[in-house]
């Protein structure tokens, strides 16, 4: 067994066996994919691991945590802008240099929601991954000329984890990446509020006063930090003083549904849906929760975000062996409209998934 923070123990040999016994062959270890775009939420929970049936043959003791049951296994875990986003720093930079510093303050305040507005209602993925590198270096420059601007923070965290999450495939990229988006979004909550400094560093106690004093105006903020986290510790599986925190992320996201579930088409019980159904039953996991997690995020976006039918299918009636259920939440998706204000990024890559889930059912089930 092995100590990590809170006095959580786990036992590495037995989780390492666990993630190798049930992931299909030639897959990462994938749990969580996290696209945060401007301030809407883009949740690909595009995770590779299957729950086969290999998963109940193994141990029944359960992963005990103080807190909560951690997974134990981030890795892999939840289009570029169009070819005019690329004159965007020469825009600006004119703009300086004519001495239109009242346009300059208002380009960069709409600049986030209205590139943000671009990418989320862009039907081609591959257009958005060609053009983010360029937003990501302006965004830089402009948060390095006002270090104290909160919009500025968290449209560079979420960008950052977006790009992450859905377009890098090198391990040792995505962590730095995503450590730029955590660093960036504990910076915003520390101007928000200096008692929000440091935040997932605290102690959990610490962390859950911290939590219950937010109120509903403080949901981007949390919903933006608590995606920048999980995305964090995705990328460092490996870690386990990081993976410890996974307490912290469950609690902000639940907080989150608490102040305003509505808030991003519901997306928080997205994340909670996951959360409860990362491990089989044996193991900890919670299908049922998760199930209601799902049920509810299908409801508040009337349907129209694809990505919670993805999931629910793939976590829910995957880990449960409901071959009729996972059949009609997928072939609904295909079936939808992809058109959709905000969601139809997302939904694009919902049906590619969907797609790709329905063409290994028959071998799954």
């Amino acid at each position: 067994m092995r100590t990590i923070a809170n006095g959580a123990q786990v036992h590495p040999t037995k989780t390492a066996e666990f993630f190798k016994a049930t992931a299909p062959q030639g897959a990462p270890n994938g749990v969580l994919q996290g696209v945060m775009l401007g301030d809407a939420r883009i949740l690909w929970l595009a995770g590779k691991v299957a729950h086969h049936p290999a998963r109940l043959r193994l141990s029944q003791k359960r992963v005990s945590l103080r807190k909560n049951s951690i997974p134990t296994n981030f890795s892999s875990m939840n289009s570029s802008l169009f070819s005019a986003l690329r004159l965007l720093p020469l825009l600006l930079a004119l703009l300086l240099l004519n001495g239109c510093a009242s346009v300059v303050s208002s380009a960069t305040g709409k600049l986030s929601d209205n590139l943000s507005g671009a990418m989320l209602n862009q039907n081609d993925p591959e257009t958005v991954e060609a053009g983010m590198p360029s937003y990501l270096l302006l965004i830089d420059s402009l948060i390095a000329g006002d270090a104290q601007n909160e919009s500025l923070l968290l449209a560079g965290s979420k960008l950052y984890g977006a790009y992450a999450a859905a377009f890098v495939k090198e391990p040792e990229r995505a962590q730095r990446l995503v450590r730029k988006a955590r660093d960036y979004s504990d910076r915003a909550l520390c101007v928000r509020d200096v008692k929000l400094c440091n935040l997932l560093d605290k102690s959990f106690d610490e962390f859950a006063v911290a939590l219950a004093a937010l109120k509903t105006e403080d949901v981007p903020l949390l919903y933006a930090s608590g995606a920048a986290w999980a995305g964090w510790l995705q990328a460092n599986s490996s870690d386990w003083s990081a993976i410890a925190n996974f307490p912290k992320v469950k609690a902000a996201m639940a907080r989150v549904v608490e102040l305003d579930e509505t808030y991003s088409h519901g997306e928080a019980h997205v994340y909670l849906g996951v959360f409860a159904t990362l491990l089989p039953p044996a193991l900890g996991g919670q299908p049922e929760v998760g199930r209601a997690h799902f049920e509810r995020a299908i409801a508040l976006s009337a349907g129209r975000d694809l990505i919670a039918k993805v999931e629910y299918a793939r976590r829910y009636a995957r880990i449960t062996y409901d071959r009729e259920l996972h059949d009609k939440l997928l072939q609904e998706v295909l079936a939808a409209e992809v058109a959709e204000p905000g969601l139809t990024l997302s939904n694009v890559l919902a049906k590619r998934q969907a797609k790709a889930l329905l063409a290994s059912a028959d071998e799954y089930f």
